[in-house]
Order: structure tokens, then sequence, then C-alpha cells
């Protein structure tokens, strides 16, 4: 990621936080054939201590893909993102040069490859994690064998957070009315509505919302 100092986000707490919220991840591996990526649900083991663990799962032509515990491996998770426009800001001293807020973090780690059962516990997680909020949940239990036959053709992992490199970029360089009026545009504007990026920004510079 591009070396923003000012935009660091440094604390495992709120790269957890950015993964519950965000489970749709990126996975990029450099193996012995090239580049591969792509894209499962995660979900973070919740720790008491700064470590981050995520487990999933992928369909095993993507574990050959992928070569999956055989090198560290980049999972990318993407938070709110939009447009800024410079015609937000009405001040000359913020510049003309449109920009692009965003909260993003690479987490870097070695997959563990998980055995037929804990796999089957993790699909089983996934499942209930997603359904938990629908008023008729679906769950595996309703057909635990056919269940277990499609489970068959994935891999389950967990990674192990040895690292990360996070950026919370939400217009920190810019002054508290400048700010108040990017919010209001992410908010409410006709051109580039975006209330996820603006509950993001009031978050990160202490704004009530309204």
């Amino acid at each position: 990621m591009r070396h923003t100092p000012s935009f660091l986000m440094t604390d495992p707490e709120e790269v957890k936080r950015l993964v519950r919220e965000n489970p749709w991840a990126t996975i990029v591996s450099n193996t012995s054939n090239g580049l591969v990526a792509s894209h499962y649900p995660v979900i973070l083991e919740e720790t008491a201590d700064d470590t981050i663990s995520i487990v999933s799962h992928v369909g095993r032509p993507d574990e050959q893909l992928h070569e999956l515990g055989e090198h560290e491996v980049l999972v990318i998770i993407q938070g709110p993102h939009g447009y800024i426009s410079p015609g937000w800001y009405h001040d000359e001293k913020s510049g003309f040069i449109p920009t692009w807020n965003h909260v993003t973090a690479h987490l870097y780690g070695v997959p563990q490859l998980l055995s037929e059962a804990d796999n089957f516990e993790v699909l089983d997680r996934l499942v209930d994690h997603f359904e938990d909020r629908m008023p008729a949940p679906i769950t595996l239990d309703i057909d635990e064998q056919a269940a277990r036959r499609i489970a068959q053709g994935t891999v389950g992992l967990r990674i192990v957070v040895s690292h990360f490199d996070a950026r919370a970029k939400l217009s920190q360089n810019k002054t508290p009315e400048v700010v108040d009026r990017i919010i209001d545009e992410l908010q409410a504007g006709e051109q580039y509505s975006n209330p996820d990026l603006a509950r993001e920004m009031r978050r990160v510079h202490g704004h009530a919302p309204h």
C-alpha cells in the first residue's frame, strides 16, 4: 500500500472491527506459477489479546492453485471507500485535486489447513454467522449428511496474522469545516452519496451521527 504515515491504522482492535464489518476478503498468493487471487467470506476468531486470527474455506481447486500452507498469503479487507470531489472543499487552501477515501487492511500470514471435522465446524459457523439475522435462519442441521458431502469439496483454513498494513484515509488532513462538508455530501449528496463512508468519517473525526 502507498506509504501514507498520517493515515496509518496501527490498533489491532480497529483491524478486528474492520474484519467483523467487512467479511468479504480477497486472498492473494504468490505461487510457483505466478500470482493467484480468490474471494471468500471470513470470520474473525475473537481473542482477548492483539492476535488477529481469521477462518474461512476455499474450494479444493483453489487450495491447489494457491499452494495453501506452503507460503505466506495476503488477505485484503476492504472497508467503506469512495470518491471525494474537491468541489466539496469550498476552500482554495484545501486544493483542487480529487482523491479517494478508504479504509483498507492488508493481513499477512501462512494458512493452516484444517481437518475435515474442523472445516465442517467452520462452514457451520459461517452459515450461522450470516443467517443469524434472518427471520427464519437456515442451518446445516437441516440436512447434515448432505452438508457434509458438499463440504468435502472445500478446504478449511485458519490464518493467524503475523503482521498487517492498514490505512484509514478519511480526510484527516482537512480542516473541520471541510470535513463537515464532505460528510454531508457523502451522507445525502446527489452525485456520490455514500452513507457507509460518511459513518466511518464521523467515527474517526469524533462527530455524532445525524
